[in-house]
């Protein structure tokens, strides 16, 4: 009978000491002794990218894409180097595998590469002789042997990826938070673990900000029919499932993201300036149009990058935050959350919804304390109990 397979994923956190990797051993160990193949992805040790990025920077402000791929993707390699150590050394037999070796090949686009195809038989080799296969995150090949990176938060898209294609019974994304929360736990100190939360709302979580996944994985995961489960590396519990088609919650939880900013021009040059942003490559996270101006919302650090090409045109630029609430009632709640915010002397400079989600645009000093007055409205309060079981009623 074929064993089933395990694929675990360890992030910068867990992976960032020796004694840290004595932790993940015991996880690695545990699911193998099990009864389960295992196949594990890890990132970079914490704040390795970042070093790396400092060096690169030194050297050009711009670096070469194509270079800095292969400088980045050896954080992944020292970090699946001294796991598998650790795990040989223990008398557990592992092989690592960079993501060129494990046949991860990607497209073209270097720094930000999607993956296009995996070649399992490596790995599939390697845990047939009953060896724990130890790949790096983050990184693959493309059809010329180029090394490329995923982006920022690709080891889980790896990881998920790989679970897709070896038919894995579970992806486990292993972090330095126990579960997928309500809202981010050093935001609102009342955020509550959620057991199992559905793909849906997770994706709208994971693409209005939430940080526990990236959201290429949770996408995927999604379209496959992967289950994934969030645990905690430094702690033991059942951490948070993520299956299911449908969305199930009233309110699920709430998604914050900083570091944005609001460019805005005449309605004429809207278009022109959209455009603009898809050629740089930057997204965009919202487009407003009010009766005087039009804008986008980009990342803070874009501003820069857009401001050399499109200044001319540009009316005005703010920092500005979002706070999202998802679930099937968010939407609804657009007049009453706008209320409660106002009572407490916090403007909402712009609202949107889609079908399971509220999102408000406010001044980056204001976003902490309205995620912690709107997580106790309806998360915490009776107002939730309310909400919910109005849905209950209306089946």
């Amino acid at each position: 009978m074929k064993k089933p397979i395990i694929v675990q994923k360890f992030g910068g956190t867990s992976v960032g000491s020796i004694e840290n990797m004595h932790l993940v051993a015991k996880h690695i160990i545990k699911a193998k002794d099990d009864g389960n193949q295992v196949v594990v992805v890890v990132s970079a040790m914490s704040g390795e990218t970042n070093r790396l990025l400092g060096l690169a920077h030194q050297v050009d402000s711009v670096p070469t894409a194509r270079e800095l791929d292969v400088l980045l993707s050896a954080g992944e390699q020292v970090s699946m180097a001294l796991v598998a150590m650790t795990l040989n050394k223990l008398g557990y037999a592992a092989r690592s595998l960079t993501g060129g070796q494990a046949n991860i090949v990607t497209d073209n686009q270097h720094n930000d590469a999607t993956i296009k195809a995996i070649d399992t038989q490596a790995i599939t080799d390697l845990l047939e002789q009953d060896q724990i296969v130890i790949v790096a995150g983050f990184q693959g090949v493309n059809e010329n042997g180029d090394i490329t990176t995923l982006g920022r938060g690709g080891s889980d898209t790896s990881a998920v990826t790989l679970a897709g294609a070896l038919k894995a019974d579970e992806c486990q994304i292993f972090t330095d938070v126990d579960g997928v929360y309500t809202c981010d736990p050093r935001v609102v100190p009342g955020a509550k673990k959620l057991d199992v939360i559905d793909f849906p709302s997770m994706e709208e979580m994971a693409r209005k900000g939430a940080k526990v996944l990236h959201l290429p994985c949770v996408r995927f995961a999604w379209k496959n029919q992967v289950p994934l489960r969030v645990l905690s590396t430094f702690d033991v519990n059942a951490g948070s499932l993520i299956k299911g088609e449908t969305g199930t919650q009233p309110i699920c939880g709430l998604a914050l993201q900083r570091d944005l900013a609001l460019v805005t021009v005449d309605h004429d040059s809207l278009a022109a300036l959209t455009a603009q942003c898809q050629m740089l490559g930057i997204e965009v996270w919202n487009v407003i149009e009010k009766a005087e101006w039009a804008g986008v919302v980009i990342k803070h650090d874009a501003c820069a990058k857009l401001d050399l090409v499109f200044s001319n045109k540009i009316r005005n630029s703010e920092q500005v935050s979002l706070l999202t609430k998802v679930g099937l009632q968010a939407p609804e709640l657009k007049e009453q959350c706008c209320a409660l915010l106002a009572a407490n002397n916090i403007g909402v400079e712009h609202v949107s919804t889609t079908s399971q989600s509220l999102m408000l645009m406010l001044s980056p000093q204001n976003i902490d304390k309205a995620a912690n007055i709107l997580h106790e409205a309806y998360i915490d309060s009776q107002l939730f109990v309310a909400v919910e079981a109005k849905h209950a009623c209306s089946g």
